[in-house]
C-alpha cells in the first residue's frame, strides 16, 4: 500500500477534480422546492454514475420525497459508512449573488482561490472529497483500504422527512464499525478538526391571549391585562443576573467538561473578542463562570428568536393587542431530555399566568444532544491523519448547532460517528455567493486519503 502514490495522484488529478465537482455544482438540486424535484433526482443520478464508474456497486433508492444513493465496496476490514448530502438551500434573494449560483466559478480572492457557487461547501464540495480519496485509492491500488458503504441523502436541507424510515427499513444494511460524516469545518479556518459534541434542539412557539380583542389604550389601559407585557415578564425570567437559564430541572443531565478536553480547548487559544467583533459585540453574555468556548460548544442555552404583538406597521396604533407570540430554542448537552424540558418549561409559563390570561403552545421539534467517545484508537488515527496533512496539531471539538444525522447513526445503527469537515468560517453558507476554498478540496482530498490508510 503506497499513501504516496496515492496523494501524488490527488495532486495530478486535481483540475479533473475540480471538473467534476463543478458538473455537480451545476445541478439545481434544492430539495425545498418541489419545482426542483426533477434535479434532485438528476444530482442522484450524476453520484450513481461516478460510483459505477469508479466500479463501485451503486443504485438510487426511492423513498417518499427525494432519492438516497447507496453504494458498497469490498475491501478489507473495517466497514465504513461515508455520509453526505446532494442537496442545496434554495439560492434567494437572487439578486445578492455577483453570478449565477448554478454556474459555479474559480476565483481568486485575497484569501486564494475559492470555487464560487450553491452547494459548493454545503455539502457538495465535502462530499467529493471523500469521493475523490476513493478515486486516487482505486486508480493507484486497484481497490479500497477499507470495506466502504456510501450512503448520499438529497433532503437534508428540507428536515430529512425519509431519512429516520430509510434508515430504520435498512439497518442491517447500513451498519458500520464506523461512520464518517463530512458536513463540518476547520476550526478558525486553519485548524483540522473532529467534531465530537453535537448540540440537541427544542423548539417552542407560545402564544399568550388576554382580551378577546384589540383594545385602545386610552379606554383600556391600565385596567385591562396586556399579553405582551405577560409575555416580557415570562422571556426576562428564563434567565437570572449570572446567565443561568432557570427552567426547573433545566440542567439535569449537563455534564462537566472533563480535564483532558477542557485542557485541549484552552490550546486553541480562541480569541472570543475577534468571534463577537465579527457581528458588531464585544462581551460574552451567557453564563458568566463558563468560558466562551463552552457556552458555544458544551452549554446549554435558551433563545429567543422571534416576538411580535399589536400593532407592527408604520406610525403608530393605541392598542393593547389580543395576542403575544414568541419563539423560543433550547441548545441541549449531554443527556437533557427534551422533552422534560418541554414539559417542564410549559408549565413554568403557566404558572406565571395572570387570572385573566392563557397560553397555547407549538412544538417544532425536540432532539437530544450527541456526543462521541474518542477511546476508540481509529479516533486518534484519524487525528494524526488530520495533523499530518495540515501541519497543524487536529483538534477534538464541540459544535453549537445540531446535526441529527450523527444521533441518527448512533440511535438507529448502532454506529460510531466520525465527524471532519474542512468548511472555513467565511464560506456562506446558506447565504448568497457561497464558496469553498480550493485548499479545502484539495487538502481536504488528501486528508481522506490519509484517514483510509491510517484507518485500514
Amino acid at each position: 500500500m503506497s499513501l504516496d502514490a496515492v496523494l501524488s495522484r490527488i495532486d495530478t488529478d486535481m483540475p479533473e477534480a475540480l471538473e467534476r465537482l463543478r458538473t455537480l455544482l451545476r445541478i439545481p438540486s434544492i430539495s425545498t422546492d418541489p419545482a426542483f424535484a426533477a434535479d434532485c433526482d438528476t444530482a442522484a443520478d450524476w453520484l450513481v454514475a461516478e460510483l459505477e464508474g469508479l466500479g463501485i456497486r451503486a443504485e438510487k433508492r426511492p423513498t417518499p420525497g427525494h432519492p438516497m444513493v447507496v453504494g458498497h465496496a469490498d475491501g478489507p476490514g473495517p466497514h465504513l459508512l461515508f455520509y453526505g448530502h446532494y442537496d442545496v438551500q434554495p439560492v434567494d434573494p437572487l439578486e445578492l449573488w455577483d453570478n449565477d449560483p448554478f454556474d459555479p466559478k474559480v476565483e481568486d480572492t485575497p484569501k486564494g482561490k475559492v470555487i464560487r457557487g450553491r452547494g459548493s461547501s454545503d455539502d457538495k464540495g465535502q462530499l467529493m472529497t471523500f469521493i475523490e480519496a476513493c478515486r486516487a485509492w482505486i486508480a493507484e491500488e486497484g481497490t479500497l483500504p477499507c470495506k466502504i458503504t456510501f450512503f448520499f441523502e438529497g433532503e437534508e436541507e428540507s428536515g430529512s422527512p425519509s431519512l429516520v424510515p430509510f434508515m430504520e427499513e435498512n439497518a442491517d444494511e447500513l451498519k458500520s464499525d464506523l461512520a464518517l460524516i463530512c458536513d463540518t469545518g476547520l476550526f478558525e479556518s486553519r485548524t483540522p478538526a473532529i467534531v465530537t459534541m453535537l448540540r440537541g434542539l427544542l423548539g417552542e412557539e407560545i402564544t399568550i391571549t388576554g382580551p378577546d380583542l384589540d383594545l385602545h389604550s386610552g379606554m383600556y389601559g391600565g385596567v385591562a391585562m396586556n399579553p405582551v407585557r405577560v409575555l416580557s415578564k415570562i422571556i426576562a425570567s428564563l434567565h437570572d443576573d449570572t446567565g443561568r437559564i432557570t427552567v426547573p430541572g433545566f440542567y439535569d443531565g449537563v455534564p462537566e467538561l472533563s480535564d483532558e478536553m477542557e485542557a485541549q480547548w484552552q490550546g486553541l487559544a480562541f480569541d472570543h473578542a475577534a468571534f463577537l467583533g465579527d457581528v458588531g459585540l464585544s462581551e460574552p453574555a451567557g453564563e458568566q463562570d463558563r468560558t466562551p468556548l463552552e457556552m458555544i460548544w458544551s452549554r446549554p442555552t435558551c433563545e429567543v428568536n422571534g416576538i411580535w404583538g399589536g400593532y407592527t406597521g408604520d406610525g403608530f396604533k393605541t392598542v393593547l393587542p389580543s395576542e403575544a407570540h414568541a419563539k423560543i430554542s433550547f441548545r441541549l448537552v449531554g443527556n437533557q431530555d427534551p422533552l422534560a424540558i418541554r414539559d417542564s418549561f410549559r408549565q413554568m409559563v403557566r404558572d406565571m399566568l395572570p387570572p385573566d390570561c392563557k397560553v397555547s403552545f407549538g412544538g417544532h421539534g425536540a432532539s437530544g444532544a450527541s456526543h462521541t467517545e474518542t477511546s476508540d484508537p481509529a479516533f486518534e488515527a484519524a487525528r494524526q491523519a488530520l495533523t499530518d496533512e495540515w501541519q497543524v496539531p487536529a483538534a477534538y471539538v464541540g459544535c453549537g448547532g445540531s446535526i441529527p444525522i450523527a444521533g441518527y447513526f448512533q440511535d438507529i445503527l448502532g454506529t460510531t460517528p466520525m465527524l471532519i469537515g474542512f468548511g472555513k468560517d467565511d464560506d456562506a453558507l446558506h447565504s448568497p455567493n457561497e464558496k469553498y476554498d480550493l485548499e479545502s478540496f484539495h487538502k481536504g482530498t488528501r486528508s481522506w486519503a490519509r484517514i483510509l490508510a491510517a484507518l485500514s
